[in-house]
Parts: C-alpha cells; structure tokens; sequence
C-alpha cells in the first residue's frame, strides 16, 4: 500500500452458538454499562417524593407486615434465635436484592428496544446494569441494618468479613435467572407475566421468613439446590452468628454458578435475534 497510511475493517458478526461472554469487549464497552446504570438509578427515582429512601422504606415494611403476621401471629418468632424482626431483615437483604435484579433485568431487554434495534452494542449490558444498579439499593439497605443491629443490641463479628462472597453468590444467581428471563421475554411477551409469579413462589421456598433449622437435614442437601437458600443462610450467619452449613452452602454456590453459566449462554445463544424481534 502506497505511503503510511494504513487500512483497518471492523467486522460485527453475530456470536457462534454457544460463545462465552467476550470479557475484552465488555472492557471496551465500560463506559456504556456506566452510562446504562446511570440511566437506570435516575429512572428509578424520578419523579418519586421519597427517592433512595425507598430502598429502606421497602425492606422495613415487609419485615414489620412478615413480623406480624408470620412471627406475632404464626407464632415463627419461637423457632428462631434472637429477634424475629432482625431475623427476617437479614434476610430480606440479599432476597429484596436478588428479587428486584431479576425483575428489572428479565424487563430490561424490551425496556431498551430503541437502542438495540438500532446501535450494535453488546446487549448482555442492558440486564447487568440493572443488577449494578441494584447494588445502590442493597448499601443504602445494609446501613439500615447496621442501624437495625444497634437498636437491637447486636454488635457486628469478624465474621462480617466474609459477607461479600455471599453478595456475589446472590449477584450470580441473579444475573444467571435474569438473564434467562431477558432472553425468553424478547420472543415470549407473556413471560415476563411469569417472572414475578416465580419470584413471589421462589421466596417461599428460600429461608427468609423462616431458620434453615426446620427443614430436615435429609432433605437439606436437595433444599440447597436453590441458590438463595445457602446465600442467605450464610449471610445471616455472618451477620447474626450461629452455626455455619457448609454443606448447604457449598451447594448453592455451585447452583449459583450453574445459573449464571446457564442464564449467559443461552442469552449468548439467542442474542443474535434480539434485532430482529424486539
């Protein structure tokens, strides 16, 4: 080629079935999922009275209706260690968490039609911002706990340094069933009907409300399957003290884990539809 000037082509193709997540090119792309989570923190509050104070406001309401009903009147409050309220917000923490991450991020695809049917970008940013934006809601939440402990009377231990890795097992597990749900729903309208109807069973099923204790130890390990069972009795741990469950945990880390390679690979699988339907 004649002088120093030189020719480059930038070639978009659509993933192969399959590819795992193109970490350098999310690299490339920071700034985007920085711009994306903004976006999603100021539509959240906009045009509300109270703003961030929802965050506490939400898990403080739903631990004094589930004190009342499930503790006072259920009579739960017998079958835990402590302060039934401080029980059932620590656990509330990672679950109001996990559950507001897989609602926005299962809606967030169709949520940002505009923008992917238009500019290529990698669109596995759209639901990840919406679980980094999250991560707002959970520290404005996790001071309230702090607050929560003193009036209690309960002072943080050592353990409290090990909290992180049951974050980031409730963040995989999100990201893997938001993912899931953010794929289905751009070709299934009527599933994102399904998602909330899954998480609203899903609690239920996870020991927010109630000690991991009275689940028999035969049917613990097949208990941990769920994810959100061992990140949650392992935060509580931390948080609260009493025996760890290794076991369980062990298991619903791996489960988490499961969910993420799952939810991103089919979410790989199907994006390069997403254009076309949306």
């Amino acid at each position: 080629m004649n002088g120093s000037l030189a020719s480059r082509t930038l070639r978009i193709e659509p993933p192969r079935e399959w590819q795992a997540i193109d970490l350098p090119e999310l690299w490339r792309y920071r700034e985007l999922l920085y711009f994306f989570v903004w976006r999603d923190i100021k539509v959240r509050y906009k045009q509300t009275v109270l703003g961030a104070a929802w965050a506490i406001i939400q898990p403080l309401s739903t631990t004094l209706l589930f004190t009342v009903i499930f503790g006072v009147l259920g009579g739960m409050s017998k079958q835990v260690q402590g302060p039934y309220a401080l029980h059932v917000f620590v656990g509330l923490l990672p679950w109001t968490f996990f559950a507001n991450a897989v609602n926005q991020a299962a809606n967030s695809l169709v949520g940002s039609g505009h923008l992917i049917s238009k500019v290529y970008f990698p669109r596995i940013l759209v639901p990840f911002a919406s679980i980094v934006g999250g991560l707002i809601d959970f520290a404005i939440s996790f001071a309230a706990l702090l607050a929560l402990m003193a009036f209690y009377g309960v002072w943080p231990t050592a353990r409290f340094v090990v909290l992180p890795l049951f974050l980031i097992g409730t963040i995989a597990a999100s990201a893997g069933v938001g993912l899931l749900f953010a794929a289905l729903i751009v070709t299934y309208r009527d599933f994102r009907y399904v998602v909330g109807f899954v998480v609203q069973l899903w609690l239920y099923a996870t020991p927010v409300l109630y000690a991991l204790d009275i689940i028999p130890e035969r049917w613990r390990l097949w208990y941990a399957i769920n994810p959100m069972a061992g990140m949650i009795a392992g935060f509580r741990a931390a948080v609260l003290g009493g025996p760890w469950q290794p076991a369980v945990i062990a298991v619903s880390a791996f489960s988490a884990l499961v969910c993420f390679v799952v939810g991103a690979r089919y979410f790989m699988n199907v994006e390069r539809r997403f254009a076309d339907v949306i």
